[in-house]
C-alpha cells in the first residue's frame, strides 16, 4: 500500500483524534466517532487495522447541524488549536470532518470544509481534517472564510493545524449536552461507581470535617473502599477533587448541605459518623433504615444529570401503559427518545459493545441488549442501588455478571397516576 493510501479516512480520524483527545483519561475530555467507523473494513479489501478503531472508539451517533459527524468531543484544546485560549468557563464542544485516501484519489476536502461548518451551528469549534498533500490553497481560503479549522496530517501521523477556528458560542442540544455530560466528573464511565450503598459517599463530606484524617476516619467507621468512597463522592457532585492546588479537595454546596444537615441532627460530624458505623454492612432500603437520611439522599441522588431525565421517561412509560419495564424495555425507549444520552449512559464505551449493539446508522441491534455483559456498571448496578436506597425505584440493581436484561425491573417506587 503507498502512503498516500494508506491514509484511509479512519486512519485520518484516528490521528486527528490522538491530536485534538490525547489523552482518553483526562478530566474534562471526552470524545466519540461516528458508528460508521465501528467496521472491520472501510474500503474493499483493505481492513481497519486493530490499533486504529482502539484509538476511535468509543462509537455512538451524535446528531450536530444537519447531520453526523465524524467525531465529537469536548475538551480545553491547546492555544495552537484554536484562536483563542479559552472559552467562558467550560471546554468547548468540537465536531470534526475527515477525507482520506478513497482508494482512486482524495476526499474531497471542499466538501468537508461544508460539512464541518454546518456543525457550527450548535458545536463551538469545527475541523476537517485530511491528508496533508490533499488541502490545496482554496479550500484553506474557504475553510478562512468559513470559520473552520484545517488539520494536515501526514503519512507518519504528524498533524498539523493549517487553520485555526476561532470558537463560537452556540444553542445546546440534548445530543450535545450529552457529550457535555460524559466530559465533566459526573460522566458515566467505569471508573464513576464501585460501591452500591449511598451511605459510603455521603460519609465523604462528613469524613473530610472530622479533625481526624480522613482515610482513617472513613475506613474505621464506614467503608474500607476509601478511594471508591471518594469517587463516587465526586460523581454525586458532594466534593471536587481538581480544586487548586493540585492533590486538594473541597466540599461542594451539595456536599456542604450534607455536613449541616449531620451537625443539625447529631451535633457534630462525630456523633453522625458513629451512627453510620451501626449501618455497616446492612442491606436494608437506607430510605427505611434511616428515613432522615434517605430524604437527603433522594437530594443527592435528584441532583445528578442523569435522574431527572430518567425518572420523567419511566412516568412517561407508565402513563403509556408499560408499568413495569424492563432493562431492555427502557433502553430502547431511551434510544427512541434521547439516542446519544441512552447511549453513552446505559452502554459500555468499548469497541466491541458499541459495534455489537449499534449497526453503522447509529440503530440499535435489539437482540445485543439482551446480554448483561453489554451495559454500563456504574449505571445498571450502582447508579441504580443509588436510586432503590433513595426510595425513587422499586427494585436494586444487579452486576452486569449476574443481570438478565430482559427481567430487570426499573418500575419506579411510587409512579403517578395522571388523570387525563
Amino acid at each position: 500500500m503507498t502512503a498516500a493510501a494508506s491514509l484511509s479516512e479512519p486512519r485520518v480520524l484516528a490521528h486527528a483524534k490522538r491530536r485534538l483527545f490525547p489523552d482518553a483519561d483526562e478530566p474534562d475530555a471526552y470524545a466519540v466517532c461516528d458508528t460508521q467507523f465501528a467496521v472491520d473494513e472501510w474500503l474493499p479489501g483493505q481492513p481497519v487495522a486493530p490499533e486504529v478503531r482502539e484509538q476511535l472508539a468509543p462509537f455512538n451517533h451524535v446528531r450536530l447541524g444537519s447531520g453526523y459527524p465524524d467525531l465529537v468531543g469536548v475538551r480545553a484544546l491547546e492555544s495552537d488549536l484554536l484562536a483563542v485560549e479559552r472559552f467562558g468557563d467550560e471546554p468547548p464542544l468540537v465536531a470534526v470532518e475527515a477525507k482520506g485516501h478513497t482508494g482512486t484519489g482524495w476526499g474531497d476536502v471542499e466538501r468537508g470544509i461544508v460539512q464541518a461548518y454546518d456543525r457550527l451551528h450548535e458545536a463551538n469549534a469545527a475541523y476537517v481534517a485530511a491528508p496533508a498533500a490533499s488541502i490545496t490553497d482554496p479550500a484553506r481560503t474557504l475553510a478562512r472564510e468559513l470559520n473552520v479549522g484545517v488539520l494536515a496530517v501526514d503519512p507518519g501521523g504528524t498533524v498539523d493545524a493549517l487553520e485555526v477556528p476561532r470558537v463560537v458560542g452556540n444553542r445546546t442540544t440534548a445530543d450535545a449536552q450529552a457529550i457535555r455530560f460524559q466530559a465533566t466528573a459526573q460522566g458515566v464511565a467505569d471508573r464513576s461507581f464501585s460501591l452500591n450503598h449511598p451511605k459510603n459517599y455521603l460519609a465523604v463530606p462528613l469524613a473530610l470535617s472530622h479533625p481526624e484524617e480522613t482515610e482513617a476516619v472513613l475506613a474505621d467507621r464506614v467503608v474500607r473502599a476509601t478511594d471508591g468512597a471518594r469517587q463516587g463522592a465526586a460523581f454525586l457532585g458532594l466534593i471536587d477533587e481538581r480544586a487548586q492546588p493540585p492533590g486538594r479537595t473541597e466540599l461542594t454546596p451539595l456536599g456542604a448541605e450534607v455536613v449541616r444537615f449531620a451537625l443539625d441532627r447529631y451535633g457534630s460530624v462525630d456523633r453522625a459518623l458513629d451512627a453510620f458505623a451501626e449501618w455497616r454492612r446492612s442491606r436494608e432500603r437506607f430510605c427505611e433504615l434511616a428515613p432522615a437520611w434517605g430524604q437527603l439522599t433522594r437530594r443527592v441522588v435528584w441532583a445528578y444529570p442523569a435522574t431527572q431525565l430518567l425518572v420523567e421517561e419511566l412516568q412517561t412509560m407508565h402513563d403509556d401503559g408499560v408499568r413495569d419495564p424492563t432493562l431492555v424495555d427502557l433502553v430502547e425507549w431511551m434510544h427512541a427518545q434521547h439516542p446519544t444520552f441512552a447511549v453513552e449512559l446505559f452502554l459500555r464505551g468499548t469497541d466491541d459493545v458499541r459495534s455489537r449493539v449499534l449497526d453503522g446508522d447509529g440503530d440499535l441491534r435489539v437482540d445485543a441488549l439482551a446480554d448483561g455483559a453489554v451495559y454500563h456498571s456504574p449505571t445498571v448496578f450502582q447508579l441504580k442501588a443509588m436510586l432503590f436506597h433513595a426510595g425513587v425505584l422499586a427494585e436494586r440493581g444487579a452486576e452486569p455478571h449476574r443481570l438478565d436484561p430482559t427481567a430487570d425491573s426499573w418500575r419506579l417506587r411510587e409512579p403517578l397516576d395522571v388523570r387525563r
